[in-house]
Parts: C-alpha cells; sequence; structure tokens
C-alpha cells in the first residue's frame, strides 16, 4: 500500500493537531502560492514508517483557481511530481482534483482548520487537516487514511510557505 503525506493542502490544504492554540483562519490558495515545503512521517500497518517532503510551486490563475505542483520525495520511492488544482465553491469550501487522487478533492473549512477529503487508488479514503500555526507562513499537517472504514495509515507533518 502507498500513502503519502507529502499532498496539501492542499498536500495539499488542511492539518489538526497544533499543540498551540488555533490561529486565525489563513487564506488557503495564498497561503500556498509561491513556494511552500512540507515534511513528515507516514506510519501504516503494511509497512514500516517512513519520511516523505514536498518542494510546491503554486500559481494563483486569473479565474481564482490555485494550481500548486508538487516535487515528492519518499524513502524509497523514485521521486515524483503531483499537481492539485483547486477553486473555492463557497465561503468555507473548496473543491478541484489532485494528480493521485481517484475522483475529486473537497476542502472545507472548520474554524481555523482545513479538512480535505479524497480518495487514493487501492479503495483507500483520507481526510487530511491542515491547521495553521500562529503567524501564519507553516501549519500542522495531520492525515488518516482508511480502508473499508478501518484506519491503514496516519501521517503527521508540517507546511511551510517558503516564498510568495
Amino acid at each position: 500500500m502507498h500513502i503519502s503525506l507529502a499532498l496539501i493542502p492542499v498536500a495539499g490544504l488542511a492539518l489538526v493537531g497544533a499543540s498551540a492554540p488555533p490561529a486565525e483562519p489563513i487564506k488557503p490558495m495564498q497561503f500556498f502560492e509561491g513556494r511552500t515545503e512540507g515534511s513528515g512521517v507516514v506510519r501504516t500497518i503494511m509497512r514500516k514508517s517512513y519520511r516523505t517532503r514536498s518542494i510546491g510551486h503554486g500559481t494563483i490563475h486569473p479565474d481564482g483557481s490555485l494550481l500548486l505542483v508538487q516535487r515528492v520525495e519518499e524513502d524509497g520511492k523514485p521521486l515524483h511530481e503531483r499537481r492539485w488544482k483547486i477553486r473555492q465553491t463557497g465561503p468555507r469550501s473548496f473543491a478541484g482534483s489532485m494528480s493521485d487522487a481517484v475522483g475529486g478533492v473537497s476542502v472545507d473549512q472548520v474554524g481555523a482548520r482545513y479538512r480535505f477529503r479524497f480518495r487514493l487508488k487501492g479503495n483507500l479514503s483520507v481526510e487530511q487537516w491542515l491547521a495553521p500555526l500562529p503567524g501564519g507562513r507553516s501549519a500542522n499537517n495531520s492525515m488518516t487514511v482508511r480502508k473499508f472504514g478501518v484506519k491503514v495509515g496516519t501521517g503527521q507533518g508540517i507546511i511551510r510557505k517558503v516564498s510568495a
């Protein structure tokens, strides 16, 4: 089973579990505009824990949608590219696509955090949370992966905005 934490975002755009009190909500499209870096650890029931890292470059198009291209590195795996396209669909909701996902990606703002939901190959469902940290330049990233409703993997990490 292959699970990757280097989303978000939108790895994408959602995070949870910040030890500090939640910060004010970030503007997720602008957070991923420019260069971002993510790092974390993924744990699954099928293999030992592994580290993951991503370097993203986000561009906001004239229609307001975000295109995020990530270079993803995972222990023991070849380097690969992940592409996100996300647009705002309501005051606290977003939708779009991600190259590793089967079907669409939905993103909901829940308080100051963002929850991502999508499916991966192998009948895996992913819930990922992005929790902005004070200062708005980084966010905690937490992911849970389920298969047939049973938790089969988790991931924890951080995403940092490097440049605009």
